[in-house]
């Protein structure tokens, strides 16, 4: 399951990949219309803009906007950046593997060989979606 903090920074990314020329937006402008607490937003869109997806402009005409192309930002990357691993256990990440302390055997744990077909299954759908695919009306949530 997605954790808000997650599900808000795909709103709010949502938001600005369906503004015009990339125009700058004040975070109060995303948080009224996506419906989400202006402080909790600040952190996610820190949390972008640190990892490249955002960048931001201070001063008249300011706030954030798309550091690339809506169509060069993957979904799993804002997933990577904003949740952590897209693998539901850490023996099948690709990017944060950890050998689990209870597992004799990964080659032979059916855990393991389960949790790994939905990684690759998961993995097929958000590697291919980017944010272009939310734009012009499109609904993510």
């Amino acid at each position: 399951m997605l954790s808000k903090k997650t599900k808000y920074g795909l709103k709010a990314l949502s938001y600005l990949a369906n503004k015009e020329n990339n125009i700058p937006v004040l975070i109060s402008e995303i948080a009224v219309s996506e419906n989400i607490s202006q402080k909790f937003l600040e952190s996610i869109l820190l949390s972008l803009k640190k990892n490249g997806i955002l960048a931001s402009k201070k001063g008249k005409g300011g706030g954030y906007y798309l550091r690339k192309n809506s169509d060069e930002i993957k979904i799993s990357e804002v997933i990577r950046i904003l949740e952590g691993p897209i693998a539901m256990l850490p023996c099948v990440s690709l990017n944060y593997y950890e050998r689990c302390d209870d597992c004799t055997s990964e080659d032979e744990c059916s855990l393991n060989i389960l949790m790994a077909e939905v990684r690759d299954s998961t993995l097929k759908i958000l590697e291919n979606k980017t944010l272009s695919d939310f734009k012009c009306g499109s609904q993510i949530f």
